[in-house]
């Protein structure tokens, strides 16, 4: 039986539509519409670096300008509507989806008991009760209101107090949540205080949910990259799903090709290529996006559909960097035409514009130059920043 081959523009605009970047977002964001824009994508990455905005606001901003930082927060600790943990990194992640975390919470308890002893001997398990009874009779705590005395010196993980490691231990596996942030802190509550009451789904149910949200928000997906998305399945479970879907002709093998035309076998619907020409394009929009995007979080698959190698250099001697501590990567239409550098500061409310690198083959004409830069501006506006400083030399030549 012949495979369906999805074209490189094919694949890239269905990506695109999938991860919420085709289009013109018009007019105010709603909590409902917020909410919905999350479960959409499925989760949104948090991180707390902040050179101009942090990850979770630009991945939100970049999909919907009206957006400002103070609606994630509402959304969280006020509606309930999405609560924090981890998918790949620690996410928000949409409250209807708590039922699968539970599963989740069950089935890594011993595995993470068995890496935190690795990590830091068993003395924090001498803490859990006592770290509960604390919640329980006192309310939400942070990790500088438990442990007097048990600091470490240094920070890192490597350095957790024994209270705090419980603190994390136990958020981890379901037994508190994180209530809020304060200066982006995690404070913690027992978890019965902060999600509804409501079952814990089964394996069986967990698997196939996990396979098939991920597949609906990916467009096309090897089993690998199913099992991925969630880091729920494992690659078997996520494997033996797809073939059993397979048989059952819910999903087909599509070959995909990349930007230098190679094919790779992925699993998708039946019919998933004749959605396309319904699949809004807008291929002049400027959109700068958060290293963190969803969009690219799996780098390789990143690097095989649009040809754009990434690796962020925060952790990279400032001499040995190519690009910046923390660059932006810059897509127009459904191409990376670049990467930013650019930072606010907040204390003057100045976005100071260091370097923009084009893409090889990008030629910078003076169209996609004014829409480069109307970006900045209202990207400046959103880091609540009134001047624009472009540094000398800013726009580099591919």
């Amino acid at each position: 039986m012949t495979v369906p081959v999805l074209c490189n523009e094919a694949a890239r605009r269905v990506f695109m539509a999938r991860h919420l970047l085709t289009g013109s977002p018009k007019g105010g964001e709603r909590p409902d519409t917020l909410a919905r824009r999350v479960e959409d994508l499925g989760f949104v990455q948090l991180d707390s670096i902040r050179t101009v905005e942090r990850a979770q606001h630009m991945i939100l901003r970049v999909r919907h300008p009206a957006y400002r930082p103070a609606a994630l927060k509402t959304l969280m600790e006020r509606d309930r509507a999405v609560f924090e943990h981890w998918t790949h990194d620690a996410s928000v992640i949409p409250m209807a989806f708590l039922p699968y975390w539970r599963f989740r919470f069950a089935r890594d308890e011993a595995r993470l008991r068995a890496t935190f002893r690795r990590w830091q001997g068993p003395h924090f398990e001498d803490k859990l009760d006592e770290t509960l009874r604390h919640i329980a009779s006192e309310g939400p705590v942070g990790t500088r209101d438990v442990g007097g005395g048990e600091a470490r010196a240094g920070g890192g993980w490597w350095n957790w107090h024994p209270s705090k490691t419980a603190l994390e231990f136990l958020w981890r596996t379901g037994r508190l949540a994180v209530t809020r942030r304060d200066n982006f802190n995690k404070i913690y509550d027992l978890s019965e205080r902060v999600y509804p009451d409501g079952p814990m789904a089964g394996q069986a149910e967990t698997i196939d949910w996990s396979c098939n949200a991920a597949l609906d928000r990916l467009g096309f997906a090897t089993a690998g990259e199913l099992s991925a998305f969630w880091r729920i399945a494992t690659p078997q479970e996520a494997g033996s799903w797809a073939e059993s879907e397979r048989a059952a002709g819910r999903i087909e093998h599509l070959d995909v090709a990349g930007h230098d035309g190679r094919l790779r076998r992925h699993f998708a619907r039946p019919g998933l290529d004749a959605t396309i020409p319904a699949m809004a394009n807008n291929p002049t929009r400027v959109r700068i996006l958060s290293p963190f995007d969803p969009m690219l979080r799996d780098r390789k698959r990143a690097e095989r559909l649009f040809g754009f190698s990434y690796r962020i250099e925060i952790f990279v001697p400032e001499p040995q960097r190519i690009y910046g501590y923390y660059v932006f990567p810059v897509l127009e239409g459904d191409r990376i035409i670049g990467r930013l550098d650019a930072r606010a500061a907040r204390s003057a409310s100045r976005l100071i514009v260091r370097a923009f690198w084009p893409e090889a083959g990008v030629r910078m004409g003076r169209g996609r130059i004014e829409r480069l830069t109307t970006e900045i501006e209202r990207l400046a506006r959103f880091a609540q920043c009134t001047l624009t400083d472009y540094e000398t030399g800013w726009l580099r030549t591919a």
